[in-house]
């Protein structure tokens, strides 16, 4: 437990009660779900995805194109869900953005890449929302709205503020991962075609048989890593705005259609209690000598939407869109992003969003939703109830079975996940600065990450950035320090 200074206003909700924690959703011991009665954190949700009208909270300005997913490969032992069964092809739509930036932000600022993704499968539409990184700033969502607030522009005078954004860093222990990705050379892709996907959170696959496995989502692009290097993203920032939307447009306007690989990550059900990192912590990766690679099947995207308003600022891509054979685990970002996603479209485009275009399932809608704001299809149900004894819709159990899910049990708690043995926030960023990094790479790093520090940020905050990096690597630390300090 953490007391808060005498001197520094107590936090509350928005009628003046205290609150218990800024870090911390209730759940059900340590790993367990969240509960819906953590009124503060729904409080923080819910007027979170209301800030903003009508672009959106996060991911405001991005590009898309529709194509198809082909499986190539038998994954059939893990999951049962439609669109990865042998042979199929399922028709999808993609949407790639950058996080923190507003509408006419230029694509080039050093930001993470949002990759979303929407498959038209035959049991409805399944959503995969992830960003170009395996990894995230924070692991509990309660912590997200301040993340992204620390990126957006201060109330006072209207502008970013890279001393807002390590302030919440070094505050934040658990970003040092995330942020090592974000200022090395992956921070600035070379083009949407040239970076990679990730559905980042842990999820749940069950086969046929109802055996559970945990899993992760890793989409290689074919077209190659590549990326921009601070002066160059600086030069193209300046000269078009929009290059990675007209990349991907001219790209796909050419006949020269992009497309990723799917490999995922896949774990025994029973190895996630023992395993030595927390396999649900979105800040932690699963090294692949543990958990190797395998190929699903490919991601094409070769048709432009007809009305960019229509079919890429209208698409509302949700995590809690899951289909039969795929389901959530106890990542607490993922969670609270079940809530939240649908939550701010039906305040962006309005409770009736699913009838539109690119989100319109490619299968027959049976719902007992009715009524609302722009609502244009019949609910086809005479009398909108369950149950309903006059040929209304039912739910089919034997035919669907349990919700994917796992067991829990304890007192409810606002902690941290339960820690394993080789737990901790600097380790996985310093084997990347050590081991996967190149020498190249590694100065391109001090320079990015220093350069960043002498823009604007305060001292007392780069004192603690200073030492934040040292702890991820002290030789690098020491670069950067060397650096900032005019050495």
């Amino acid at each position: 437990m953490t007391s808060t200074a005498h001197n520094v206003p107590r936090t509350t909700n928005n009628a003046g009660v205290p609150v218990e924690s800024d870090e911390h959703s209730l759940t059900v011991s340590a790993d367990g779900p969240i509960l819906l009665q953590d009124h503060y954190l729904i409080e923080k949700m819910a007027q979170f995805n209301r800030e903003r009208v009508p672009e959106r909270v996060v991911h405001a300005k991005g590009a898309g194109a529709y194509g198809h997913f082909e499986v190539t490969n038998d994954v059939s032992q893990f999951t049962k869900a439609d669109l990865f069964q042998p042979g199929k092809t399922t028709e999808m739509l993609a949407r790639f953005s950058t996080v923190a930036g507003e509408q006419g932000s230029p694509d080039t600022w050093r930001d993470p890449r949002g990759f979303a993704l929407k498959f038209y499968t035959e049991d409805g539409n399944y959503d995969l929302v992830g960003n170009n990184t395996p990894i995230f700033f924070v692991r509990d969502t309660i912590k997200f709205q301040d993340f992204i607030r620390s990126q957006k522009r201060r109330p006072d005078n209207g502008m970013r503020d890279n001393d807002m954004q390590w302030d919440f860093w070094t505050l934040s222990p658990e970003s040092a991962h995330m942020v090592t990705w974000l200022m090395g050379d992956r921070g600035i892709p070379k083009t949407y075609r040239n970076m990679n996907g990730y559905g980042s959170h842990t999820y749940m696959w069950v086969n046929a048989g109802g055996e559970r496995f945990w899993i992760k989502y890793h989409f290689k692009t074919d077209q190659g890593i590549d990326f921009l290097t601070q002066e160059d993203a600086d030069r193209i920032a300046g000269e078009d705005g929009d290059a990675h939307r007209r990349d991907l447009y001219d790209a796909i306007d050419s006949g020269n259609a992009p497309s990723w690989t799917l490999y995922v990550q896949v774990m025994p059900f029973a190895d996630a209690p023992d395993y030595r990192f927390n396999p649900f912590d979105l800040t932690k990766v699963w090294p692949h000598g543990d958990y190797p690679l395998i190929e699903v099947g490919r991601m094409t995207l070769n048709k432009n939407p007809d009305d960019y308003f229509i079919h890429i600022e209208q698409a509302a891509f949700e995590p809690s869109n899951m289909v039969p054979g795929i389901g959530p685990s106890p990542d607490k970002m993922l969670l609270g992003r079940l809530f939240s996603y649908p939550d701010t479209h039906r305040y962006r485009i309005g409770p009736n969003y699913a009838q539109l275009p690119p989100n319109r399932p490619r299968v027959p809608v049976h719902s007992y939703a009715k009524d609302g704001p722009m609502r244009y299809e019949p609910n086809r149900v005479a009398r909108p109830y369950a149950p309903n004894g006059y040929g209304g819709p039912a739910a089919d159990i034997l035919r669907y079975g349990e919700p994917a899910g796992w067991q829990t049990a304890g007192e409810m708690v606002r902690e941290a996940y339960t820690l394993r043995r080789d737990d901790d926030d600097f380790g996985q960023p310093g084997t990347m600065v050590r081991q996967v990094l190149d020498d190249a790479a590694r100065d391109r790093l001090v320079n990015n990450v220093s350069g960043h520090l002498l823009n604007g940020v305060s001292r007392p905050v780069i004192d603690r950035a200073l030492q934040y990096w040292r702890n991820i690597d002290k030789n690098v630390g020491d670069r950067i320090a060397k650096k900032v300090n005019g050495g």
